[in-house]
């Protein structure tokens, strides 16, 4: 199969600090990758560097095929990468149309233009709401984001990320702060986008990820320590020692 996205040796050092180390790593085509790893692994650090947040000390990240390692983040959005955040970004005053909206005329080259609410426009107020739709939350349109249950909240930055048509989508923990009851919502709407965006996943819910994931790498110490099957990695003693403990013996 075909990499969607791709590092060859991808190294970031701040200073005599290594914080990633000759990563390789490809997502293909409609990919349900997770990337797992203890605290201090360097996920968020290869995230950044994959979307253009971070430039890396050495390496490469190829998008589509393409050598974007010098894009900037907006140029990487254009050619289908898209993206949500650990800690939501949301218009949080704005209702959820609105928010989702934004999303859409922005990859519509309308935002900046727009002197009304982007919901106002019919085309890109009726893709917002067959996202919203497609994620099970229509019913939310009209309120406000900050009264929404941060879970439905995460559920908004999902379809905001979708109304950007991403070929690659890069979910960065996409269930924290999210009760386990509102975490199956996350899990429902995630299988049910469509298989032709690769996803890949950041995230300490291990339900989570071994419920979604096709593959699993785990990163640890800024270097990747495997990649495999949930099963696979379920049963790998090093991942247990490092990661897991029992709770997946």
């Amino acid at each position: 199969m075909s990499a969607v996205l791709e590092t060859r040796a991808l190294c970031k050092s701040f200073g005599a600090l290594t914080v990633a180390s000759n990563i390789d790593f490809r997502l293909e085509a409609g990919a349900r990758h997770a990337l797992i790893g203890p605290n201090g692994a360097g996920k968020t650090t290869l995230v950044n560097m994959l979307t253009g947040r971070l430039t890396p000390t050495s390496g490469t990240v190829h998008l589509g095929g393409e050598d974007v390692t010098t894009l900037t983040q907006s140029a990487r959005v254009k050619r289908g990468l898209g993206r949500t955040f650990q800690i939501n970004t949301l218009f949080r005053d704005m209702s959820v149309l609105d928010n989702v909206a934004l999303g859409v005329a922005e990859r519509c080259g309308v935002a900046g233009r727009v002197w009304r609410p982007a919901s106002a426009h019919r085309t890109v107020r009726d893709t917002a709401l067959e996202l919203l739709a497609s994620l099970g939350i229509s019913d939310e349109a009209d309120r406000r984001v900050l009264d929404l249950p941060y879970g439905k909240q995460r559920l908004v930055e999902i379809a905001i990320a979708l109304g950007l048509e991403p070929k690659v989508l890069l979910l960065d923990e996409p269930a924290a702060g999210v009760p386990s009851l509102e975490s199956e919502r996350i899990v429902q709407a995630l299988n049910s986008l469509p298989s032709e965006i690769a996803i890949l996943i950041i995230e300490h819910d291990m339900d989570l990820v071994f419920r979604f994931a096709q593959r699993i790498t785990v990163l640890v110490q800024g270097e990747v320590l495997c990649e495999g099957t949930p099963d696979e990695i379920a049963a790998d003693r090093r991942v247990h020692h490092v990661y897991l403990g029992e709770r997946h013996a």
